[in-house]
């Protein structure tokens, strides 16, 4: 099934939104109303009501958005989920779309495409209280967060911890595939990369890791099953238009919209 509108994404670019989960009362009953009656009973048992509201923008925003792709109206929209909790569309023709969303603090990012399977991660930098990485990350990647200078420490946490959080979500077996069972680059020296996948020798080749342009208060990644070929994220803004950024990557050359994006 094609959107209404023709509007093809291509192999070349994974569409990106990111917007705030902060929003007027007005604009809130406004996604509201697009949200199915599960969706809005899970909203209503937030115990803190700003949590819901937060729900509710973020469920309505992606069905918005969504629904703009397949030239559907968002409420109409229904997602299916595998065995593991990854969603998907459901749709009786059948859609090539593919999406991802992940929130953070106030800000919720959404990552689209029409070719392949994709994970997206978003999380506000804050203080770590417990050895998190010495727990789940792979030995291979607390080595190389160890030898980061001390003050790149917490950056170097993240941009590993994002880049593992959404390769989970792309590859869609959950907590069934164990943190420790794969490796990924985060030092300033490599490209975002896939190193290790146990049991697959040929997935450092056909998965790719990009790395989000966020606040700077915040760190994110997108990994995709592109099986080699090259893309990059095209930002999309809320009039409807996309913005192709430039940014100076890890070895110091500009890329567009087909290379990698440097966060922050």
């Amino acid at each position: 099934m094609q959107p209404a509108r023709g509007e093809i994404i291509g192999p070349d670019v994974i569409d990106v939104w990111t917007w705030s989960l902060n929003a007027p009362s007005l604009s809130v009953d406004g996604y509201a109303a697009l949200l199915s009656d599960e969706e809005l009973a899970r909203a209503a048992r937030f115990v803190r009501e700003r949590d819901g509201r937060k729900f509710i923008v973020g469920r309505g925003r992606l069905r918005s958005i969504l629904g703009h792709y397949l030239g559907l109206p968002p409420k109409s929209l229904a997602f299916a989920y595998n065995d593991y909790g990854k969603p998907s569309i459901a749709h009786p023709c059948g859609t090539s779309f593919r999406f991802n969303l992940s929130h953070s603090a106030d800000l919720a990012a959404l990552a689209i495409s029409d070719r392949y399977e994709l994970g997206i991660d978003i999380e506000e930098i804050r203080f770590l209280k417990e050895d998190i990485a010495g727990r789940f990350f792979s030995r291979k990647e607390c080595l190389t967060l160890q030898s980061l200078p001390s003050g790149a420490y917490l950056d170097g946490f993240y941009r590993c911890w994002t880049r593992k959080e959404a390769f989970v979500k792309a590859h869609g077996a959950g907590l069934s595939l164990p943190l420790d069972s794969f490796d990924v680059s985060f030092d300033w020296a490599n490209e975002p990369r896939l190193e290790r996948l146990d049991g697959d020798p040929d997935a450092p080749s056909n998965w790719r890791i990009l790395e989000l342009e966020t606040p700077v208060t915040f760190a994110g990644a997108v990994v995709a099953l592109t099986k080699g070929h090259p893309v990059g994220l095209r930002y999309r803004s809320d009039e409807d238009e996309p913005r192709l950024l430039r940014s100076r990557n890890s070895f110091g050359a500009w890329k567009g919209v087909c290379g990698d994006v440097k966060a922050r």
